[in-house]
Parts: C-alpha cells; sequence; structure tokens
C-alpha cells in the first residue's frame, strides 16, 4: 500500500490515482495525513478490505510529506561504509544520532532554497516512519513496528554544520526545505526484500550517489532496536537511515547545490523527489 499527502489530505495511492481517506472511510479516519499512525494497525485492516474505487487525479507537484508533523526525528550519521571510507573515518561502533527539525520538511517536487554564498550539499536517505510504538524492541521484530519508507533528502548546509568549535549538525541540516520527503509512503509488504533496496542520485542528471541499502552499518531493524533500547519510539516518528558515498563535499574541489539545478532521488520500488534549486529569499 501507498499512502500519501496530497495537498494536506490523506490518501492512499493506487495505479488509477489517489483516494481520499476520509470520503472513503465515512469519516472514520480523518484527512490529517499524521494523525493516521495514531491508528496504525486498524486503518492498515481497514484499507485491506475497503473499496478504493473511487479515486482522484493526483497531481504529484501537490504532494507533501507523507508525515508532515512527527513528534519526534532521528537522523543517523555515517552509516554507510563507502560514505565513511570517502570521509576518512572509522567505521562508527554505535549508530551516530542528531536531530533535524519539522520545520525543514517539504515535499517530493518543492524547491530547495539555497542562501547565497551557499555550501548546501545533497544527501539521499531512506526514511522511515514509525507505524506502531517501540519500545525495547528486538531487531528481528523490529520491522512490524514500521508504517512505510520513502525517499528523503538531508539537505547539509556544510558551513553551518561545522562551524564553530563542535559540529551544529541538526541547525546545519534544518533550513527550511532541507528535507524533502516522499513522494508518498510504501508499507514494507510492498517491497521484496527492504533491507536491501538500490538508490540513486543525480544532479542536473549527473549521477552523484549510487548504492544498495544494504551497505548501511546499522541496517533499520538494528537502528530500531537501538533507538528503542533508550527511548520510546512513537507512531509517527520519521527516521533518517544516513546517506551513502557520493556527497559533494568529499569531492576534489568540493560540489555543492546551485540555484537553476535540478536534485532527483530515486529508491527502487519506494518513489523518486524531483527538487528544483532555488535561490533562498534576502532575510
Amino acid at each position: 500500500m501507498k499512502i500519501g499527502n496530497l495537498g494536506d489530505r490523506l490518501v492512499i495511492v493506487t495505479a488509477a490515482g489517489a483516494v481520499d481517506v476520509e470520503r472513503a472511510s465515512g469519516g472514520r479516519f480523518t484527512a490529517e495525513p499524521q494523525a493516521v499512525y495514531e491508528h496504525w494497525t486498524a486503518f492498515r485492516e481497514w484499507a485491506h478490505s475497503a473499496d478504493l474505487s473511487a479515486t482522484e487525479p493526483l497531481d504529484p507537484t501537490l504532494l507533501r510529506p507523507p508525515a508532515p508533523r512527527p513528534p519526534q526525528i532521528f537522523a543517523i550519521g555515517l552509516n554507510y561504509r563507502r560514505h565513511a571510507a570517502e570521509s576518512g573515518l572509522d567505521l562508527p561502533s554505535d549508530p551516530l544520532v542528531f536531530t533535524k527539525f519539522a520545520s525543514c520538511l517539504t515535499g517530493a517536487h518543492s524547491s530547495i532554497p539555497v542562501p547565497t554564498d551557499a555550501t548546501a550539499d545533497w544527501e539521499i536517505e531512506l526514511a522511515v516512519v514509525i507505524g506502531v510504538g517501540a519500545r525495547n524492541v528486538s531487531a528481528d521484530r523490529a520491522w512490524e513496528h514500521v508504517a512505510g519508507v520513502a525517499v528523503a533528502q538531508d539537505i547539509s548546509e556544510r558551513a553551518i554544520q561545522f562551524r564553530g568549535p563542535a559540529p551544529q549538525f541538526s541547525l546545519g541540516k534544518s533550513l527550511p526545505g532541507y528535507g524533502p520527503i516522499g513522494p508518498w509512503l510504501v508499507t514494507p509488504d510492498e517491497l521484496p526484500d527492504p533491507d536491501d533496496l538500490h538508490m540513486t542520485c543525480t544532479l542536473n542528471g549527473e549521477e552523484v550517489q549510487k548504492t544498495s541499502t544494504k551497505d548501511m552499518i546499522f541496517p533499520v531493524p538494528q537502528l530500531i532496536s537501538r533507538l528503542s533500547a533508550l527511548l520510546p519510539l512513537l507512531p509517527g516518528d520519521l527516521l533518517f537511515t544516513g546517506t551513502p558515498a557520493g556527497i559533494g563535499s568529499a569531492m576534489n574541489p568540493p560540489r555543492f547545490l546551485e540555484p537553476g539545478q535540478t536534485l532527483i532521488s530515486r529508491i527502487d520500488g519506494v518513489g523518486e523527489l524531483r527538487n528544483p534549486i532555488v535561490a533562498a529569499d534576502p532575510a
């Protein structure tokens, strides 16, 4: 199943278009996209037997983040082996965790504004949304707590991220528009192997990142298990799972996003983001 946020209304995406959940359920579930995760198990049961024939056109430019107001956002740094190698760093023994702020989240076709003289970098990622709350969950049961996965970009303003005596990861990665996610949420049962998803990122048609999620140091089940051992994961929480090799700041010379470019991020079986890069309005 694919669920989406179409113009701030919860929809189920089908081959024929989009089904408005509030109307199709007779008001049992609201149109508010974030609210569905509090009732995820009941929603899944309803959707499996619901009449989904009443579709409307699906305009991809109207797709918003499928989890627009997550209670918590977790992001993982240095979680791909080849990315660690290009960064000249040892493999971490524990997940490196930071956060992004929800105000940075934006849609699959939204513009990404970059400030003048920005050092904005690209980072394609697999995003995971929690459907069933998790606490002290074992890795072999972790996927049972996942509502679905989406394509994401963890856009990173490197000058802010590494400014000062200590890194400012969360601030540098949370400027407006720095969290594209979508185009919709795909439930794990739709994927042949949710731990082996092929991803590519292109900038103006040039392939800059290409890998599979099987290169993760800490796969999704391990991340959920380790995080839930420390604190509760809540329905609707969002997890950015890390980026593979190929970021601009690791190139020689370094490269960064510029207005006029188009950033395309794809994960097989999940979907595609297509984000134009524009100049940010002056402060």
